[in-house]
């Protein structure tokens, strides 16, 4: 086949591309980073350089596809001017507009978990607008949306709060449950997804593991060598001021504290519960606490 994935070389698209190059498929890779081109090249990929605020040049790469990975990149939270909701609802509408010019029939979207509800979910509304929007192209295409849950490599967030407090703070967790996920197998599952012969709509969760935050904090401890760590709750208060006192765009931060918010309170999972994976993922937290621990270190 011939598959588009945008995503550059990061934590999902650079082993997606590694399996669909080693499965024979021919692979295009869409970076923003014209110095990722020759790193793309030697996985065996084509690179396509370009911006996916382009709507041209997306239906370009686009144009004579099988399928199509889509994915919103991260943006700077520190930027007080971005409106984040926004920058989601754009590239949602460029790639449905790239979509339907350029005649791809098959696309896998990376959206999360919680992306169900219409309110309540802080900053993951932003995907949810983006499913919205993919939803309304033409029924001719058929589209997987892949809702990962809370992904492991965010734990490095509390790098220097374990550092200097001792401690994981958060306005959940502790005794809560926290469904996490390896981007290596998201990787694997929008590998799957997006050669599985398929019609319609489909939303696929991916899951790695699920711990409470106690038994994240313990493997977490155990790892870097301070057994005893723990994982305390705070207010959702002290969580958006610490947000803002380190300088965040105080309406990301707002929208970060009701996310968490939203897992601790059981909404964010509530359609998860209810469609879990048959399957978890291979990674567990134990294997990316040994990663952890040597950044840590």
């Amino acid at each position: 086949m011939k598959i588009t994935i945008t995503g550059s070389l990061g934590h999902i698209s650079r082993p997606l591309t590694k399996t669909l190059v080693q499965q024979g498929h021919q692979v295009t890779v869409i970076s923003s980073n014209p110095d990722k081109k020759t790193e793309i090249a030697d996985l065996g990929a084509i690179p396509a350089i370009g911006s996916l605020e382009d709507v041209n040049f997306l239906t370009e790469t686009f144009t004579g596809a099988d399928a199509a990975y889509t994915m919103v990149p991260p943006n700077n939270y520190f930027d007080h001017s971005l409106d984040l909701l926004a920058y989601y609802r754009q590239l949602g509408q460029n790639y449905a507009d790239a979509i339907e010019k350029s005649g791809v029939t098959r696309v896998v979207n990376l959206s999360t978990i919680g992306a169900h509800l219409e309110q309540g979910s802080g900053i993951l509304l932003g995907a949810h607008n983006v499913e919205g929007i993919l939803n309304g192209l033409s029924p001719e295409v058929a589209i997987t949306h892949i809702r990962p849950t809370s992904f492991f490599y965010n734990l490095y967030g509390y790098t220097d709060m374990i550092k200097n407090g001792g401690v994981i703070a958060a306005n959940y967790g502790a005794e809560s449950i926290i469904p996490w996920v390896s981007p290596i197998d998201i990787a694997a599952a929008v590998a799957e997804e997006l050669v599985i012969p398929f019609t319609g709509r489909k939303v696929r969760y991916v899951a790695s593991e699920e711990l409470t935050g106690d038994q994240t904090a313990r493997i977490l401890g155990t790892a870097i060598g301070k057994p005893e760590l723990k994982w305390v709750i705070i207010s959702d208060e002290e969580t958006q001021n610490g947000l803002e006192s380190i300088g965040m765009n105080p309406r990301i931060a707002a929208g970060l504290t009701e996310m968490y918010a939203s897992l601790h309170n059981g909404l964010l999972a509530e359609d998860y519960n209810r469609n879990k994976p048959a399957v978890m993922g291979k990674v567990k937290l134990s294997d990316f606490a040994k990663e952890f621990a040597a950044v840590f270190n």
